[in-house]
């Protein structure tokens, strides 16, 4: 017996993501399944080749890769926003040659990454000094910090873990990145901390981070999520997540 259906538009009835995430990447999607559980917000992944090592040379090369990547997502929806979700390469290949990367897959699709997005986050605090922790190693380090000078910001105190390998740096335990912020914010006044890397842990600790310190925490993750939601027009309050979302 052939039955008879009806369709619909789908799952994305307020707004459909697409999210392109590192190969190395263990963090990022548990973290955003959480923020994006939103009703009638539909979620897609690709993922996007990248070796262990986080180094200049390697990150700069996920650009000549990012269209394959993009085409990898579900090719019948229309994307009202997709994010690619590496802090360190956007800071190598900028946001603007990200954006025109994925827009040639894509034309119309709104796009972030996690340093447009802390950006647009610390802006939307009204942040002007920056404590800024991050595990990569100096040469990465550097790059991301001066990204952020040039937007404007002043960086109080800076730590990082210096750990070259991704995916070590998706084992970093809270409490270490708890401490780190902590020492931070003790080193000099800030107005928020920027905690970078998608492979850090920090969803379930950034409350009891800013209840410690005292200042917004802005990780990479949840920036990203809460940017491509912003971009999307979706405002729902999710306090749970930090500041960012209250």
């Amino acid at each position: 017996m052939k039955l008879e259906f009806d369709t619909d538009i789908g799952i994305g009835t307020r707004a459909t993501m697409g999210m392109i995430v590192l190969e190395t990447d263990e963090t990022l999607e548990p973290e955003f399944s959480r923020i994006m559980a939103l009703e009638g917000v539909a979620l897609y992944h690709s993922r996007i080749p990248m070796v262990p090592e986080v180094r200049a040379d390697t990150l700069a090369k996920m650009e000549r890769d990012l269209p394959a990547s993009t085409r990898l997502l579900p090719s019948a929806p229309d994307y009202d926003v997709i994010g690619y979700g590496c802090t360190s390469a956007s800071s190598v290949i900028g946001s603007e040659n990200v954006a025109r990367a994925i827009r040639t897959v894509y034309p119309n699709a709104l796009v972030s990454d996690p340093l447009a997005a802390v950006i647009a986050a610390g802006r939307e605090l009204k942040a002007k000094r920056l404590g800024f922790i991050t595990p990569y190693i100096p040469e990465v380090s550097e790059r991301m910090r001066r990204r952020l000078t040039e937007a404007g910001f002043d960086i109080a105190g800076f730590g990082s873990f210096e750990e070259g390998n991704d995916r070590t740096v998706a084992r970093i335990c809270e409490k270490s990145i708890v401490a780190a912020a902590e020492n931070i914010a003790a080193a000099a006044p800030c107005d928020a901390i920027v905690i970078s890397c998608t492979s850090l842990r920090t969803l379930n600790i950034i409350k009891e981070m800013e209840r410690k310190v005292g200042v917004p925490i802005i990780s990479s993750n949840q920036a990203l999520a809460w940017h491509m939601l912003r971009l999307a027009k979706i405002r729902d309050p999710l306090p749970d997540f930090g500041l960012l979302f209250g």
